[in-house]
């Protein structure tokens, strides 16, 4: 298991190196490989608050390979990862999406809290945009990704203010790749998961950061991560993405991880059957990592 968190750190270093400080680095091995050092952590004295925000809805359902559309692929993958983790007490489990579209709490938080969420994105934004102008937050190229609608864009920004609000301890977003194709029914050339996680300059990098370890590590064990040459290694941070807190969106409590499953045209997504065995094993790998994150390593304990 250790050589195996060995390689997930590798692989973040190797993206990370040019873009932090050796000390930061330090600070981040010793976070990830002290669980090896020392017996297993007490467990937090109140239940883990996780939300699951499946990709995507029923109006703009992401991308699309014949006749599956992501949205539907990303809430049946959320759904056993739910299902799993509401029959463990040590969770409490929010999800934003389910078979009869957003739940009536985000749906009623969406269209009664519109004015205050586009208030809260303006201002985070203006707030980002005088720390690049002052030098205090550095741009940097990250991995093209889809404009969001507007929307979309209130969506994925309400749900950082709502888990800011209800102080989750963690988000995750959960997504199927693709790679540009001249028809539906092509199959793309890449292949692979990728976990994002926030850059080191944002607030809950550093947490964020070890859970995406070790939701990678697990993943691992059973797929190759992205051969996009942008994704290589499988994780990848990121400072664009709304999911990941941009613009200083999330508390710095609140470890946030978006996860690309795989390339939506891949082989073991192509028939029912094998769609529906990915979703088990990549549900009960995702909840390992979890599990291992919360359970087998030294971590603040999430705020009553």
């Amino acid at each position: 298991m250790w050589f195996q968190l060995l390689e997930a750190l590798a692989c973040y270093n190797c993206t990370m190196i040019m873009k932090k400080s050796l000390s930061a680095l330090f600070v981040f091995s010793a976070f990830l490989f002290v669980p090896f050092l020392q017996a297993k952590a007490a467990l937090p004295l109140v239940p883990i608050k996780v939300l699951l925000v499946p990709g995507h809805d029923d109006d703009i359902w992401g991308t699309q390979y014949g006749d599956m559309k992501e949205a539907d692929m990303t809430l049946a993958l959320t759904t056993r990862i739910y299902n799993i983790l509401k029959k463990d007490k040590r969770f409490d489990v929010h999800v934003t999406r389910d078979s009869q579209g957003y739940t009536k709490e985000f749906a009623d938080y969406f269209s009664l809290q519109r004015d205050e969420i586009l208030a809260f994105k303006e201002n985070a934004k203006k707030e980002m945009k005088d720390k690049v102008t002052s030098g205090d937050f550095i741009e940097r190229e990250n991995v093209v990704h889809n404009t969001v609608t507007e929307n979309t864009s209130v969506i994925l920004y309400g749900i950082n203010k709502w888990a800011n609000e209800n102080k989750m301890d963690m988000v995750l977003h959960i997504h199927f790749n693709d790679y540009p194709r001249g028809w539906k029914w092509t199959i793309g050339k890449h292949k692979g998961f990728v976990v994002y996680m926030p850059d080191e300059q944002m607030a809950n990098w550093m947490e964020s950061g070890k859970l995406a370890a070790y939701i990678y590590v697990q993943l691992a064990k059973k797929y190759i991560s992205s051969t996009y040459e942008k994704e290589l290694g499988g994780l990848v941070p990121d400072q664009k993405l709304i999911a990941l807190g941009s613009n200083g969106t999330l508390a710095s409590g609140v470890r946030s991880v978006l996860v690309e499953y795989g390339y939506i045209y891949e082989k073991r997504f192509r028939t029912n059957s094998a769609r529906l065995q990915s979703y088990k094993d990549m549900s009960a790998l995702t909840v390992q990592g979890i599990n291992n994150y919360f359970f087998n390593s030294p971590h603040p304990k999430p705020s009553p």
